[in-house]
Formats: C-alpha cells, sequence, structure tokens
C-alpha cells in the first residue's frame, strides 16, 4: 500500500492536512498538561531567633516548657523552642524562652513570621498538647540560646531562730528538676531579739543577661536589691550586699576586746564566767576570756546638796575580756557585719544568755 494515494491521503484514510492538525492540536494539550501538573515549587523560608518573655505560670506550667516544643502558626510558619530559662517570681516561676522561627522573608533580610515582621513587644501564642501560652518579643537575633551565667551574692535577712537553724550550706530551690539558687555560706549572728537571729548567706544564683542587665528572674541583680528565695524548710527574704562574691566584706581576725554590761541585777550578773562561746555553724565567733563584776554606781544628793557617789545595792556592771572573731575592712573593723569601736555595742548569744554589750576597748 502507498503511503500517499492520489488523493493525497495517507495509506489512503486520513487527509495529510487534518492529520497535521490534530498532531498540533495533540501536541498543544500535552505541553499545556505537563506545565499544569508540575509540582508547584516550595514557598522560599526564612529563619531567625528570638527571646520571649512567657511571663509567670505555677511551677507545674512552667516545668512543662521545655526545648524542643513546637507550634505552627500558619503553613509557612513554625516556632521551635531551643532554650528555657525559669526562676522563682513571687511564688509562681517565671519563664524566659529562646526560639527559632520558620518564616518567610521580608524586606531587608528580615523574617515574616505568620504574615507580618518580628517587631520588638509582639506577642507570639506558643501551643501544644500540653500547655498554651503567649509571650513578647525582648530580642531578635541568630543565637539559639539564652544568655545565662551563674552569678554568687551576698544576701541578708533577718529569720525566726527556729527557721535560721535550717538554714545549711547545700540547700538548694530547685525548678523543673534544676538548681537556679544554691546555698554556699551560712553565718548567723544574734539580734536583741533572743527568738530572731540576722543571718547572712552567700549564695549561686543561676542569672539571665539582657542588655547589660544581669537579672535573677525579674528582679536586677545588684546591692540594694531585695530578693525573695523559698527552699522548702524555710524562706529567704531579704536584701542583697554583695554581687560577685560569697563573702561578707574584708578579712576575717581575731581581736581582743573589752565588752562592758551595765547595770543588771547580781543574779545575772554571776550567770557569766570564763569559756562562754557564741558559735555560728559550729565555728566560735565570740568567747570569753575574763569575767569582772562590781557594783554598779549610785549617784545621790545629801540634805545638805553634797553630790555622792555610792555603790548600787542591788545593779551590778560587768566587764568582759573576749576574742572575737571580726573582718578588717577598708573603712574599719566590724563584728557580726556591724561596725566595731568604743561606745559601739554588740550583742552577744551564749546559747541560754543573750546580752547586749557596750564596746570599752578594741585591742590588735
Amino acid at each position: 500500500m502507498e503511503l500517499l494515494d492520489d488523493e493525497g491521503k495517507l495509506f489512503g484514510v486520513v487527509n495529510v492536512v487534518d492529520a497535521l492538525v490534530v498532531l498540533f492540536v495533540l501536541a498543544v494539550v500535552a505541553a499545556g498538561a505537563a506545565f499544569a501538573l508540575q509540582p508547584t515549587p516550595a514557598p522560599e523560608q526564612s529563619s531567625t531567633h528570638v527571646t520571649l518573655d512567657l511571663g509567670s505560670h505555677p511551677t507545674h506550667i512552667a516545668t512543662e516548657i521545655t526545648v524542643g516544643d513546637t507550634t505552627d502558626a500558619s503553613g509557612d510558619s513554625e516556632l521551635t523552642i531551643t532554650d528555657v530559662y525559669r526562676a522563682p517570681d513571687d511564688g509562681q516561676t517565671r519563664v524566659i524562652a529562646r526560639a527559632e522561627l520558620q518564616g518567610t522573608p521580608g524586606d531587608d533580610n528580615s523574617t515574616m513570621y505568620a504574615g507580618a515582621p518580628l517587631r520588638l513587644g509582639r506577642t507570639l501564642d506558643i501551643a501544644t498538647s500540653r500547655y498554651k501560652v503567649s509571650g513578647a518579643i525582648q530580642s531578635v537575633g541568630a543565637s539559639e540560646t539564652l544568655q545565662t551565667d551563674t552569678t554568687d551574692v551576698v544576701l541578708e535577712t533577718t529569720l525566726p531562730a527556729v527557721d535560721a537553724s535550717e538554714v545549711t550550706t547545700g540547700d538548694q530551690l530547685r525548678l523543673g528538676g534544676q538548681a537556679v539558687a544554691t546555698v554556699e555560706t551560712v553565718t548567723t549572728h544574734a539580734t536583741r531579739d533572743p527568738s530572731r537571729q540576722r543571718v547572712v548567706v552567700g549564695l549561686t544564683l543561676d542569672t539571665i543577661t539582657e542588655g547589660d542587665t544581669t537579672r535573677f528572674g525579674v528582679t536586677p541583680v545588684r546591692r540594694g536589691n531585695s530578693l525573695s528565695l523559698a527552699p522548702d524548710a524555710y524562706d529567704l527574704d531579704g536584701r542583697i550586699q554583695r554581687v560577685g562574691t560569697l563573702e561578707q566584706p574584708g578579712t576575717a581576725t581575731t581581736r581582743t576586746v573589752t565588752l562592758e554590761v551595765s547595770g543588771i541585777r547580781e543574779q545575772f550578773a554571776r550567770t557569766f564566767h570564763a569559756g562562754m562561746t557564741e558559735r555560728t555553724n559550729g565555728t566560735p565567733i565570740a568567747t570569753v576570756t575574763d569575767v569582772a563584776v562590781e557594783p554598779s554606781t549610785l549617784v545621790t544628793t545629801g540634805d545638805d546638796g553634797s553630790v555622792n557617789v555610792v555603790d548600787h545595792p542591788i545593779n551590778r556592771d560587768v566587764t568582759l575580756t573576749t576574742e572575737l572573731r571580726v573582718r578588717e575592712t577598708t573603712t574599719g573593723t566590724t563584728f557580726n557585719g556591724r561596725p566595731l569601736q568604743q561606745r559601739s555595742t554588740v550583742v552577744l548569744n551564749f546559747d541560754t544568755t543573750t546580752v547586749e554589750a557596750t564596746v570599752v576597748n578594741v585591742n590588735s
């Protein structure tokens, strides 16, 4: 059979022109189908990191917020937590999180998240199967971790004596299984009220730095600022005395100090004796080495107007020679954190006896 017959038909069946038209139409349809069926290219992605202040929450919620938690804001935006900082805050737990954000490119190489720019102060939601929280953007940058560290401080407070005895080196405040504050040193001092003691504690705190400010939770770690902690057995609510050290100022040494207790009843005066010792954490800080008791003086006026100095029939003056554990600072000598100088007063706690005495002399 001839390819083309006398009438110009292929194999005597189809006109050549018609065949070419059909082939052209099929080619156009095939090309259109190929274009329509090719996969849609994925939208261009961009990512960055933000710091979110998630606020304060009950501890059982705060401890659920963990690294690796994710949430989808839209089809092209996702948030993943990369770091978490926790600290106590007025009976709750403050949470600061660092998160990676996946979004779309914006102007100036920025990242758009859920269709909006990442402005400082913007609130982002984090919703998982365990919790739902939200937080304001504090900073935007490349780092996936928060700027956290440990900071040593000296904290001073006054506690009931029964609570002061519970404060022990090694005590910890834990949140989410992590120690955020550890007691490193403890020194207790007597007060005028025998039922209360002044407590000076050296603490190591888990802190976070934002810009030029280092904080423990929401509290800037600065001298004079108040700090509240609540370990299991007691509450510490005191004032920061020093930052960057665990020790009180000065160098520890021993001084011989003469003290006087004036105008006390003879029965009380007889309770003083050499060897009486005040201790803090088992370490002697005040020891009586000698005791002298004399009648107090009494000034009377005679009928003739004369002035007479006589022994008081009941009251006694007690002179105590003591060895005190003091600290020598750039501003002078201190005992129990208070200036030690002539005519100043000190409070000593000899177990069953608490006494306030006046400094007569301080020897080297």
